[in-house]
């Protein structure tokens, strides 16, 4: 095990920069896949987990490129395998976010359940039933969800509630699903974190009609297409948060940028 050993006392001082939050640029990225074309994302951290969910997008066709400033392009024109593999989901739980943004854009995906053939209660039963009040037909084979619909999604009214509240993944989820759904979508008990008000505002910066961001009741109106974005992704504020407060434990004076 690595060990970090700190000698002080030390006042720390002077100015540090925030990287991206990794947990709103998971399901960024993901939604980048509703549009065909190029995206350019910015801010995104080097971390583990954007790289795996980088290894998914590569998978399913698309073209990502990663420069070392914290700028990431995704090419979604073309999406050849609409496929989750077990292999990859594993690694992250996060991959699941590509169920909302496939279903939509393609009209079927299939994705591995993040524990594979785990009996008993599924952490993504909300996810899943978002999608079915959307119009989605749903069923699991073999530890994958397979999720279709020919037909197209169609806007419905969605309480997201659960046994322990709100679901940030499955708000993220059902949010990208239902800005290609026909008609209006309204999602009751929606996640409030600043990671899915991001998202939104991703959305919506990609065209989509999205309102009531940052309260638990979204609306959002279907719309035919959305088009590639360019979009900062916002600060991490767990990292922002771990330098006031080692700023604040040393007596320092930090100032803390982006």
């Amino acid at each position: 095990m690595d060990v970090f050993q700190i000698e002080g006392p030390v006042r720390l001082s002077g100015h540090v920069d925030v990287n991206g939050s990794k947990n709103a640029a998971l399901p960024i990225m993901a939604a980048t896949l509703l549009a065909a074309g190029r995206s350019t994302l910015i801010g995104v951290p080097h971390l583990a987990d954007i790289n795996v969910f980088k290894e998914l997008i590569d998978q399913l066709g698309c073209t990502v490129q990663r420069q070392p400033d914290g700028l990431l392009s995704i090419d979604a024109t073309k999406i050849d395998n609409p496929v989750g593999p077990y292999d990859i989901v594993r690694k992250m739980r996060a991959s699941v976010c590509i169920l909302g943004p496939l279903l939509a854009r393609c009209g079927r995906v299939e994705v591995s359940m993040p524990g594979g053939c785990a009996i008993g209660d599924r952490p993504i039963d909300l996810h899943l039933l978002g999608l079915r009040h959307l119009g989605a037909q749903i069923h699991l084979k073999n530890g994958y969800v397979i999720a279709e619909a020919p037909q197209g999604l169609k806007g419905a009214s969605i309480f997201l509630g659960g046994p322990f509240g709100s679901t940030v993944l499955g708000t993220a989820n059902v949010m990208m699903a239902a800005t290609l759904a026909k008609g209006r979508t309204i999602i009751e008990s929606a996640a409030c974190e600043p990671e899915v008000s991001d998202l939104a505002h991703c959305l919506n910066a990609m065209g989509a009609r999205i309102s009531g961001i940052g309260s638990p009741r979204l609306t959002i109106d279907g719309v035919r297409h959305l088009h590639p974005v360019q979009y900062r992704v916002i600060p991490d504020r767990i990292e922002a948060g771990t330098f006031m407060a080692a700023a604040a434990a040393t007596g320092g004076q930090v100032h803390i940028g982006h």
